[in-house]
C-alpha cells in the first residue's frame, strides 16, 4: 500500500530569534506572531506551578482582537494556576502537544460569563461541527458554569 507524504509544516522562524524566544520582526510575508498562532488548530498553553514547574497543555485557540482566547473546564488545574499567576507561554503544537514553532510569553486572564459566551461562539465559528459537538457535550455534562474562557495576550 502506498502512503502519501505528510504535508510539510511551517517551520520558519523569525530572523534573529533563538528557539523558545520571541523576536520583534514578523514571520516571513509580514505575518505577525498573533496571526500565525491564530491559524493553528492547537496551541500549547503552558502555565506554571507555585514551585516554577511548567505544565503544558494543548488547547484550541481563536483570535479575538489583539489576543487569543481559549475555552476550558472551570475547575481545571490551568484555571487555578492562572488565578494565582497569569504568566503563561504559548507555542504552536499538534494534538499531542508536540510544539512545532517558537514559544512566546504571554499573560492569561479569566473571562467573565459574557466573555466566556463570546469565546464559545468563536470556537463554534473556527472549529465548526467538531467545536459545536464538543461544546454541546460539555454543556450537557457540566452546565453553562462548568467551563470558562481564558484570554491570552502576547507580551512584547
Amino acid at each position: 500500500m502506498c502512503r502519501a507524504a505528510p504535508a510539510p509544516r511551517c517551520t520558519a522562524r523569525r530572523s534573529g530569534s533563538l528557539p523558545g524566544q520571541p523576536a520583534a520582526e514578523p514571520y516571513p510575508g509580514g505575518v505577525t506572531t498573533l496571526e500565525r498562532l491564530a491559524t493553528e488548530k492547537y496551541i500549547l498553553l503552558t502555565t506554571f506551578r507555585k514551585d516554577g514547574r511548567a505544565v503544558p497543555t494543548p488547547v484550541w485557540a481563536v483570535r479575538d482582537g489583539d489576543a487569543l482566547v481559549v475555552w476550558t473546564v472551570a475547575s481545571s488545574g490551568k484555571v487555578k494556576r492562572i488565578r494565582r499567576s497569569g504568566d503563561v507561554t504559548i507555542a504552536p503544537c499538534d494534538v499531542r502537544g508536540r510544539p512545532h514553532g517558537p514559544t512566546v510569553p504571554g499573560y492569561a486572564a479569566l473571562a467573565d460569563s459574557a466573555g466566556t459566551r463570546r469565546v464559545r461562539g468563536l470556537i463554534k465559528e473556527k472549529y465548526r461541527v467538531l467545536g459545536r459537538l464538543t461544546l454541546l457535550g460539555s454543556r450537557l455534562r457540566r452546565g453553562e458554569q462548568g467551563t470558562i474562557g481564558i484570554r491570552v495576550t502576547l507580551k512584547d
